[in-house]
């Protein structure tokens, strides 16, 4: 009998002893959390009243809300919506992440709502983000997450799984980011179709929590159904994982991407995987640039732009919007003295949550206009009218001073990378 990967393994230890749990097995899988965001979360309380009436809830405790798309509400809708979750969840003794907590999933992360091997639904697309911390998340639409509240599980189909080896290190002036593009820009919008990802290699080994957050983040883009950074290298890394691969688990696919010679790359309309050198489209005019997003939201990013721009100003044509990801980033930036860095350099900031990510937020382009991203989706109108390209927080931040689509000048590797804790400065990729 063949060894397990990642994903059967946590698979396996939430549903029935002695269940299959081999791709293509549909299982019922125990949930340690279930959530709701207020973008769906009013359908989601809609749903479980037609359903179940006044029914209380599986299990309180495992249950909440997040509100961070449209936070604070700047429209009636979405004040209502929210406002109609707070009252149901008061009569469920259901737990609020309110309109000042962040993204959802970062808060999970923050909070220890989530934690290697366990499994987390909500009404997020981008919940696989939790498999930066070795633990299954899953976006599901607003029927299926009423029944979860109420059943306390959900129906799941086994997911073969595929390994993707990074041959290579980052090194700067390249980023996480910048892995991530070469990896979608190797596998496309389909190529881990319906699977689950386990990256592994050198560059996997190096990375900490906010950078495996930003690989972890894209794999929706890729088709996927999660990503897992695994191996020895990640324990060292804050990422104790309580289970890894079987040696001789089965994979559906295995492919090498060779980042040896790896350099800052974007993502151009209309897809996250039309994916570029920045030196092929650099010089083109930008109006606007967005920092920010469950992809690239932590105190590092925003670090790293601070540590570009200190003591210089942005191009005066130039819309620099900065949105944390938590209300704890934001007190980092705050802290650390990154925050007034930002604002000196011309940059608008805006309290934690999801920002320029979607048609009514913050930073939303007019038709014409031009932008450069660090969040996860670039498709036409997603973020405005405008063209929308994405990038690192690195090539944001050249580009941002230059005023166009700039390639981030080559630095020594000793350079550090961001602030630390003391308002000194440690290394970071």
């Amino acid at each position: 009998m063949a060894g397990q990967t990642l994903i059967q393994k946590i698979f396996a230890a939430h549903t029935a002893p002695g269940t299959s749990v081999e791709p293509g097995d549909i299982l019922w899988l125990d949930l340690d959390v279930r959530s709701a965001r207020d973008f769906a979360g009013a359908n989601v309380v809609k749903n479980y009243r037609e359903q179940y009436g006044d029914a209380p809830v599986a299990d309180a405790a495992k249950t909440c809300f997040t509100f961070d798309l449209v936070v604070p509400p700047s429209n009636i809708p979405y004040a209502n919506n929210q406002q109609l979750c707070r009252e149901w969840a008061r009569t469920q003794g259901v737990r609020v992440f309110d309109v000042n907590a962040g993204i959802g999933s970062h808060v999970a992360i923050e909070e220890g709502l989530v934690q290697p091997g366990s499994t987390f639904v909500g009404t997020d697309s981008h919940l696989n983000i939790l498999g930066a911390v070795g633990a299954f998340g899953q976006g599901m639409g607003d029927q299926d997450i009423a029944f979860a509240f109420k059943a306390g599980k959900t129906w799941f189909e086994v997911p073969p799984t595929m390994r993707v080896i990074l041959k290579g290190e980052v090194r700067p002036p390249c980023t996480a980011r910048d892995l991530t593009l070469a990896v979608m820009r190797a596998l496309g919008s389909s190529g881990a179709l319906g699977r689950a990802i386990e990256f592994s290699g050198p560059a996997i080994d190096a990375l900490d929590l906010p950078v495996r957050i930003t690989l972890a983040s894209q794999v929706t883009e890729m088709g996927g159904i999660i990503g897992f950074p695994v191996g020895e290298g990640q324990r060292a890394k804050g990422n104790p994982q309580s289970q890894s691969p079987d040696p001789d688990a089965e994979y559906i696919e295995t492919i090498t991407v060779d980042i040896t010679d790896l350099e800052p790359l974007v993502a151009c309309p209309p897809s996250p995987t039309n994916v570029k050198p920045v030196r092929e489209v650099a010089g083109r005019h930008i109006d606007s640039v967005f920092l920010g997003s469950c992809t690239n939201g932590r105190f590092e990013d925003f670090a790293a732009v601070a540590e570009i721009v200190s003591g210089q100003r942005i191009a005066p044509h130039v819309m620099a919007t900065v949105v944390p990801a938590t209300r704890k980033v934001y007190a980092q930036l705050l802290t650390s003295g990154v925050l007034q860095t930002l604002f000196e350099a011309g940059c608008i900031i805006s309290n934690p949550g999801c920002g320029g990510c979607a048609s009514g937020h913050l930073g939303m382009t007019g038709k014409g206009q031009v932008n450069l991203s660090t969040s996860n989706r670039n498709f036409p109108g997603k973020q405005g009218a405008g063209d929308t390209y994405l990038v690192s927080p690195v090539t944001a931040a050249w580009s941002a001073l230059a005023g166009e689509i700039a390639v981030p000048p080559r630095r020594r590797e000793t350079l550090p990378g961001e602030y630390g804790a003391d308002g000194g400065t440690v290394l970071n990729i």
